[in-house]
C-alpha cells in the first residue's frame, strides 16, 4: 500500500517527485504530498493535500521550490480519514517522515511519550515521526535516533526520513514493507516500487529489513542495527525503461490486456528444451516436483484464482492431492503441512503480506517452497526456496491482467513438467501440450482483433446493479476471476456460481432482465452447461454467452454470443480470461470511471 519516492542529486527534485508519484499512484491515491530540503535555511518544506497527484501538482505549480533533495508519498488510508492533515509527509520537530505499513502499538506510544496534545493528525505515521524526533533531540545523531525509534515500533513499516539540519541527506529503514534503491549518475533514489526507478536506471538493490540506509547525492551507505556496514547487492531490471508508460492507450489496463500475447511468449521463452519443460535457468530442480506428495497453493485474489485453475489441471493430469488456500486465512485454518508438501506462493508484486506470512508459516512446518512472482528480489522471492518469474513486465493498473495469464502460463508448464517427470505423460504427449501452449499468444491476438464485439456486449450490461456468471468445471474457476475483474473496476455486484449449484439456492436471485454471463469451453460438460443456461433464460435473465467456436450449436445463437477461438479445452482459460478482462474494462471505461484506480483498492497489499 502507498507509494514512496526519495531523491537527492544534481537535478531539481520537484518534477522528479511529481513524475514518480504519478507512476506510483496505483499504490495509493487518497492523498499525496512531498517534503523538500531547504539547504540554505536548514528547514524542510512540506506540501500535501487530499486527492490525487495532479492536485498536489496544482498546489505546487506556482511555488518557488528550489531543491535537489526531497521525499514524496501517495497514501492509501489506514489510520484516519482522507484529509489534508492525514496526508503524508508528517513533521515533528526536526524530523519529517513518509511511511508505508502500520504501527500497531501507536496508541501505547502516544500515552508513553505523552503525545496526545501535540499531534495534528489521526495517523500512526505522525506518532513514528514524534518518536524519531524525541530520540534525535536526545542524541543529535540520525543513525542512533533511527535505531532507538524502530526498537519501539511494532508492526510493519517502510520509513523514509529527512532531518531539517542535515540537508540533502535521506535516511530510511524498513520492516516487511518494501524499499528499493539505486545510485546513478543523476543521484541517489529510493522507492517503494521498481516502476518509479525504471525510467532512470536498470540497476537497483532491495533494502534489507532493519537496515539503515543513507542516501547522499553521490553515495549510498547501509548499516545494520549493530553498526556493521552492509554492501548493497545490485540486481538488474528486466523491464524496458518505457514499459511503465501508457504508450498511447487511455488506461494502463487496456495496454496491459493488449500486452498479454508478448508476456505469455516471454514467460515460456527459455523454459523448454526439445519441446519438454526445462527449468534449469530458474534453478528449480526436478526433485522439487518428484519428492512431494501433495501441493498447497497460497495466494490472494487474482493469484488465488490462478491457483484454482492449476488445481483443476493437477487433479485432471496428475491425480494428486492439492489445496488452494486463501493466504489471509492460511495460518488460522490449521493447515496440514509437512516436509512432503510443496507450497507454491503466488503474488504479482512478491510483497503481498498475507502470502508472505503464509509462506513463512509453511516453511516453519518443514514444507519446500516455490514462489511464482513478477518482481525480482522481492520479499517472497527472498523467503522462498525456489523462484519462477512470470516475466510480465510492470503491471500498473490495480486490476491484474497480464500477471494473471502469465501465472497461468507457469502453472501449465509446471503441470506438464510434473506429468513428464512422474511418467503420467510421455515425450510426445508433453510436446503436443507445449506446442498448444505456444499457440496461445497467436490465439489471444486473434481475439484482441475482435474485441469490439465484446464492447458491444459490455454496453448491454452497463446499467446492471447485479450480475451473475455461471459455468462448470474449469469454466467456473475462470469465471471467479472474471467476476472479480468486473467487481473491481465497474462496481457492479457480480457473483460467479458453479452452474449445477444454481438450483440449490442462487437461482432465487435470478429475476427478469438480470444479466447472466455464461461460459462454455469444456466439451465433456457442454450439454449440462447449456441446460443450466436455459434454466436462467426461462426466468427472464438476459444471457451473454462466451463459447468456444467448436461448441457452437444452432440453439446457442439465440443468445448474445461471443465466439472464443479454439484451443484444447484445458487451454481455453487463456482466451476466456482475456475476453472477460475486456468485458470488465469496457463496462468501466464506458461508465466514465478511472479504470486503473478503482475505489478503495491498492495494487500492492502490504498490510494484514
Amino acid at each position: 500500500m502507498c507509494g514512496i519516492i526519495g531523491y537527492t542529486g544534481k537535478k531539481q527534485v520537484k518534477p522528479i517527485i511529481i513524475d514518480a508519484l504519478t507512476t506510483l499512484e496505483y499504490r495509493g491515491y487518497d492523498s499525496a504530498g512531498m517534503a523538500v530540503c531547504n539547504a540554505k535555511e536548514k528547514r524542510t518544506d512540506v506540501y500535501k493535500c487530499a486527492g490525487r497527484v495532479r492536485d498536489l501538482s496544482k498546489k505546487c505549480e506556482f511555488k518557488d521550490i528550489n531543491s535537489t533533495c526531497g521525499i514524496g508519498h501517495t497514501r492509501w488510508a489506514t489510520h484516519g480519514g482522507v484529509c489534508d492533515a492525514n496526508a503524508h509527509p508528517h513533521t515533528s520537530g526536526s524530523v519529517t517522515v513518509v511511511h508505508n505499513g502500520i504501527i500497531e502499538n501507536y496508541k501505547d506510544l502516544v500515552e508513553e511519550f505523552d503525545l496526545s496534545g501535540s499531534l495534528r493528525s489521526e495517523t500512526d505515521t505522525e506518532v513514528a515521526a514524534a518518536i524519531l524526533n524525541h530520540y534525535y533531540q536526545k542524541t543529535k545523531d540520525p543513525k542512533k535516533a533511527v535505531k532507538s525509534a524502530v526498537k519501539r515500533l511494532k508492526g510493519t513499516f517502510a520509513l523514509v526520513i529527512l532531518f531539517a539540519d542535515i540537508p540533502d541527506v535521506i535516511y530510511s529503514i524498513r520492516n516487511v514493507s518494501p524499499i528499493v534503491a539505486t545510485l546513478s549518475d543523476e543521484g541517489a533514489m529510493l522507492a517503494s516500487d521498481l516502476t518509479a526507478l525504471c525510467q532512470f536506471t536498470d540497476r537497483y538493490f532491495v533494502v534489507p529489513e532493519y537496515t539503515i540506509v543513507e542516501l547522499r547525492k553521490d553515495a549510498v551507505s547501509m548499516w545494520s542495527l549493530e553498526d556493521n556496514e552492509i554492501i548493497p547487492e545490485y540486481l538488474t531490471m528486466n523491464w524496458e525503461k518505457n514499459s511503465a508508460e501508457k504508450n498511447g492507450y487511455p488506461f494502463y489496463m487496456e495496454k496491459e490486456i493488449m500486452e498479454q500475447p508478448k508476456a505469455i511468449r516471454d514467460t515460456v521463452f527459455g523454459r523448454t528444451k526439445g519441446g519438454i519443460p526445462n527449468f534449469k535457468a530458474d534453478g528449480v530442480p526436478d526433485e522439487l516436483f518428484t519428492q512431494c506428495e501433495r501441493i498447497c497453493v497460497v495466494a490472494c485474489g487474482t493469484a488465488m484464482h490462478a491457483g484454482l485453475v492449476f488445481q483443476a489441471l493437477v487433479k485432471n493430469r496428475l491425480h494428486m492431492h492439492i489445496d488452494v488456500e486463501l493466504a489471509s486465512e492460511f495460518m488460522y485454518s490449521d493447515p496440514v503441512i509437512d516436509d512432503k508438501t510443496l507450497v507454491i506462493a503466488v503474488s504479482q508484486s512478491g510483497e503481498t503480506i498475507d502470502t508472505l506470512e503464509a509462506l513463512k508459516y509453511a516453511r516453519r512446518k518443514g514444507a519446500k517452497s516455490l514462489a511464482i512472482i513478477n518482481v525480482r528480489g522481492s520479499s517472497i522471492a527472498r523467503e522462498s526456496d525456489y523462484v519462477m518469474y512470470t516475466n510480465a513486465g510492470p503491471e500498473i493498473a490495480v486490476a491484474s491482467t497480464k500477471a494473471y495469464t502469465t501465472q497461468l502460463t507457469l502453472f501449465y508448464l509446471i503441470v506438464c513438467k510434473m506429468a513428464y517427470l512422474r511418467g503420467v505423460m510421455n515425450d510426445d504427449e508433453v510436446r503436443d501440450c507445449i506446442r498448444s501452449l505456444k499457440r496461445v499468444p497467436e490465439v489471444i491476438n486473434n481475439l484482441l482483433d475482435e474485441r469490439n464485439a465484446i464492447h458491444v456486449i459490455a454496453r448491454g450490461i452497463i446499467n446492471a446493479k447485479d450480475l451473475f456468471m455461471i459455468g462448470r468445471g474449469l469454466d467456473y474457476s475462470i469465471l471467479m476471476e472474471g467476476s472479480l475483474k468486473l467487481k473491481e473496476v465497474s462496481y457492479i455486484h457480480s457473483e460467479a456460481y458453479a452452474s449445477g449449484e444454481l438450483k440449490h439456492g442462487p437461482i432465487a436471485l435470478i429475476t427478469e432482465n438480470t444479466p447472466v454471463v455464461a461460459l462454455v469451453t469444456q466439451e465433456r460438460i457442454m450439454s449440462k452447461e447449456l441446460s443450466n443456461i436455459r434454466e436462467v433464460k426461462s426466468r427472464g435473465a438476459a444471457i451473454a454467452l462466451f463459447i468456444k467456436a467448436d461448441l457452437i450449436q444452432q440453439s446457442t445463437r439465440e443468445f448474445d454470443t461471443f465466439v472464443l477461438p479454439n484451443l484444447p479445452d484445458e487451454l481455453m482459460v487463456f482466451p476466456a480470461s482475456v475476453a472477460l478482462q475486456l468485458l470488465a474494462y469496457y463496462v468501466s471505461s464506458d461508465k466514465g470511471f478511472d479504470v486503473d484506480k478503482p475505489r478503495n483498492l491498492a495494487k500492492v497489499v502490504t498490510v494484514e
